[in-house]
């Protein structure tokens, strides 16, 4: 008898969950444990808070010298390198030199950081100053007191990640959810496609609305659950790596696409660059789509949306 499994577990700061569907429950946890050990691999690669740890290498040589990477981090930051060059920088990594001082989305901040200051620690962000090498496998950051860091895509990576070591394992069907962010392969226990809630913005603990989806992947950004209020006006916890300052005017972002890596990647820099050009530019890819939703609660989406 087919069942579904689940599995919650806190990992690279969120709540990641893995379900998978099986006949035998010891076998289904077994896969589960595989899929977290994979995530935890990642964290400990990616992590800014192990001074080992290859995001924390390369920071350290920023401006000094280029850091021989495992392929694995190289690889991604590549493709980085690639989201911030599609979506014109509104998507970069080195958004790290951006002093987390200015921005602790603390619900007691009064009042937005001195615009002056913020301004000269832009200097520090620009992915076009991250220099790959392929032939010696190396990272240099050009700037002293650059940093990266992958918030805006490490969570899709390793639920991608850990969804292709199950099904290597022999999982039909499944989700890794992190925290929001999920893929999903194959069907549910009784063989109809998965079915997603899209979280309402304004009571993030109910959905707005339902897709069925399989195989496909789902990324959302929003800013019901980090945000800070300054004068009557609500900020979001998405920084604008091109003024340093936080997004307003955008509820969430939900994006779809085959992959969670490039939904993870791409929902941040559409919930920034403003909703017509974001539509422009997701119309223009194939097998990507969004949900926009405003601050008015005025809904928009991409050109092959189908809502139920």
């Amino acid at each position: 008898m087919r069942k579904e499994f689940r599995i919650p577990r806190k990992l690279m700061g969120n709540a990641f969950a893995i379900t998978v569907v099986a006949d035998n429950e010891q076998a289904a946890m077994d896969d589960i444990e595989a899929g977290f050990s994979e995530i935890s691999r990642i964290e400990k690669l990616l992590t800014t808070f192990d001074a080992e740890s290859e995001t924390n290498r390369i920071n350290a040589q920023a401006g000094i010298a280029p850091v021989s990477v495992d392929p694995e981090v190289f690889q991604l930051i590549e493709r980085s390198l690639r989201i911030s060059r599609l979506t014109d920088g509104y998507f970069d990594i080195s958004y790290g030199g951006i002093d987390k001082r200015f921005w602790n989305f603390d619900r007691n901040m009064q009042q937005l950081p001195d615009p002056e200051m913020v301004r000269k620690h832009l200097d520090l962000v620009d992915y076009r100053n991250i220099l790959l090498n392929p032939e010696t496998g190396t990272v240099f950051l050009k700037r002293k007191g650059m940093r990266i860091g992958f918030g805006g895509i490490g969570k899709g990576y390793a639920a991608e990640m850990a969804k292709r070591i199950l099904v290597k394992r022999g999982v039909a069907s499944g989700i890794v959810n992190a925290s929001g962010d999920l893929t999903t392969w194959g069907n549910q226990a009784d063989g109809k496609p998965w079915t997603i809630g899209i979280a309402d913005p304004d009571h993030s603990t109910q959905p707005f609305s339902f897709m069925n989806i399989t195989g496909m992947a789902l990324a959302t950004s929003g800013n019901y659950e980090k945000f800070i209020i300054v004068g009557g006006k609500k900020y979001s916890h998405t920084i604008n790596p091109k003024t340093g300052m936080p997004v307003s005017g955008i509820k969430s972002v939900t994006i779809f696409c085959p992959n969670a890596e490039i939904a993870d990647a791409m929902a941040t820099p559409v919930s920034i660059m403003g909703i017509r050009p974001a539509l422009d530019l997701i119309n223009q890819i194939s097998h990507l789509e969004c949900i926009i939703i405003d601050d008015q609660n005025q809904l928009y989406s991409s050109n092959n949306i189908n809502f139920k």
